[in-house]
């Protein structure tokens, strides 16, 4: 099973694709939720709030602690800069990847943009990257894999039990980035449907909004 931290930030579209491949999903909201986790998806959002809630619900120790027995961990755009252990300007946060990582580094949201680019490990096909006030990560440490570097900056990193994405896949049709985080989890995501879905449209996450209120 996965998680996604459900405390600010894009969890029900992370929600809707993990369903789309048929992986077993939950929300997390507080330390008690990371039982019997394999993987754990931060999500983008406002880091600077998400960092205070997680610290509020006593999740910044239950995170760290997830991630020494073995939950596997991968943070998205605000998610990405609460892993890393240095942050331009600030302190860090959960400090879980060594790599240096700058917030809103493209600007204000205006300066927001969608591109594709060829990210061999984790499809055969260029996948769609959706950059919000998107932060850089500027340097890495040993022992930290590059995925995908783009111009002057790295846009995505790989330990063996941390996945960073600066940008969000969760917002495409693409499942490439949350099948390969669930392989990296042990987990087996379906073949079918495709990496690009057909079926997915940019209000689908929508009916996990529903299914919550509902609860």
């Amino acid at each position: 099973m996965i998680g996604v931290l459900d405390l600010q930030g894009d969890v029900v579209e992370h929600l809707d694709h993990l369903e789309r491949l048929g992986v077993v999903s939950r929300r997390v909201k507080e330390p008690s939720h990371l039982h019997d986790l394999k993987g754990l998806i931060i999500p983008g959002g406002e880091s600077t709030c998400l960092s205070r809630l997680i610290k509020i619900f006593g999740m910044d120790t239950a995170i760290t602690e997830a991630c020494e027995r073995g939950v596997k961990i991968w943070g998205t755009c605000a998610g990405a800069i609460l892993l890393a252990t240095r942050i331009v300007g600030e302190k860090p946060y959960l400090g879980l990847i060594d790599m240096e990582i700058e917030r809103n580094s493209f600007g204000s949201q205006l300066a927001s943009f969608a591109a594709t680019a060829a990210i061999p490990r984790v499809a055969s096909k260029a996948v769609p990257l959706i950059f919000i006030r998107a932060p850089k990560i500027r340097s890495v440490g040993p022992g930290v894999e590059i995925l995908l570097q783009l111009d002057d900056y790295i846009a995505a990193v790989e330990t063996a039990d941390i996945l960073a994405t600066v940008f969000h896949p969760e917002l495409t049709n693409n499942l490439a980035f949350h099948r390969y985080f669930s392989r990296k989890c042990g987990l087996t995501a379906e073949e079918s449907p495709p990496l690009a879905d057909p079926t997915w449209t940019p209000t689908s996450w929508t009916r996990h909004s529903r299914i919550a209120a509902s609860v």
